[in-house]
């Protein structure tokens, strides 16, 4: 399960930045994940949520993902289309000649921290 390396990692940066901001802690994060970057949502969030109890900032931190489409482009002909469901192959001209626009991509998008505490209402 190489979520749990990613998430390790994406919580050590996010640790790092509170505690360089001097946030009391982090409300929330925001992930953009490639829905062709080889992270299944699923296990991204049960690893997090794992992860986030070992930390000093993210105890009660929220995960929001977004799913990012994949998209490729055909060299051959210009077109965009849906990679996850024609993969290589160009639906609009059948060439192989086509690259990965969008899709791959595992991105912090959002830190939502907390800065001080609210006082208490009498």
């Amino acid at each position: 399960m190489h979520e749990l390396g990613i998430v390790m990692n994406v919580v050590e940066q996010v640790d790092k930045i509170a505690a360089d901001n001097k946030a009391l802690k982090v409300a929330g994060i925001t992930m953009e994940i490639g829905e062709v970057s080889t992270i299944v949502p699923e296990l991204f969030l049960d690893a997090f949520n794992w992860a986030k109890k070992r930390t000093e900032y993210l105890k009660e931190a929220e995960l929001e993902m977004i799913i990012i489409e994949g998209r490729t482009y055909c060299r051959a002909c210009g077109e965009t289309y849906r990679t996850t469901e024609f993969g290589k192959k160009c639906p609009h001209c059948g060439s192989p000649d086509t690259y990965l626009l969008t899709g791959d991509q595992v991105i912090i998008k959002d830190i939502s921290a907390v800065f001080e505490q609210e006082e208490a209402e009498e």
